[in-house]
């Protein structure tokens, strides 16, 4: 197969390893997670978390959060940490938290509904670079079985529904293209799209 000249990090992260998850493990991801909001000022009380499934790369895990708070807004990031090759207890766990008064609730219009974060950065030839990007959500839709992540019309990264729920990882604002998010359900018809940008037109 000849070269293609486009140089593009794909399918970096791993694929999803474990489960949701639950138990003791689900009250550390919470604790460490419930910190990182609390450096949060005037959001109210968070509710529920919700996580999504986990994504890998450069050697730490991630795992999206998101909660609805007492305010109405959303509170969504991630925690991360590190496993080891000799499959001991995960170490080095950090958070990230923000938040957003855009809801689903607030944007009936919405079919997809996404939070996002940079996490790294790439090069390319040429001094080109890429925001390395974690990108989760769910689907206000029904019927999906598959989030892709579209950079101009190359898919750059996939993760199945663990019910309406995916986690993505990738480049971002290459070379004049920006990250897309496309549903398809299980014969590979597109339900919906979305852009990671507001001024964006929403499927």
């Amino acid at each position: 197969m000849p070269p293609t000249g486009e140089i593009v990090p794909r399918y970096v992260a791993e694929p999803p390893q474990g489960p949701t998850p639950h138990g003791r493990f689900a009250d550390r991801l919470r604790a460490e997670f419930l910190d990182a909001v609390q450096r949060l000022d005037g959001i109210g009380e968070p509710g529920v978390l919700s996580f999504f499934p986990d994504r890998s790369w450069h050697g730490y895990t991630y795992v999206p959060v998101t909660a609805a708070s007492a305010d109405g807004l959303e509170v969504y990031g991630y925690v991360m940490y590190s496993v080891p090759s000799d499959g001991a207890e995960p170490t080095d766990f950090a958070a990230y938290a923000d938040y957003t008064d855009e809801t689903a609730d607030t944007n009936p219009d919405w079919q997809i509904d996404l939070c996002d974060e940079v996490i790294g950065g790439w090069r390319g030839v040429t001094g080109a670079s890429a925001s390395m990007t974690l990108v989760w959500g769910r689907t206000l839709v029904a019927g999906g079985s598959v989030a892709t992540a579209e950079l101009g019309e190359l898919t750059v990264d996939e993760c199945g529904l663990s019910g309406d729920r995916f986690t993505l990882l990738a480049p971002d604002d290459f070379d004049g293209k920006l990250l897309e998010i496309r549903l398809y359900d299980a014969a590979g018809s597109e339900l919906a799209r979305e852009s990671l940008y507001e001024d964006d037109a929403k499927a």
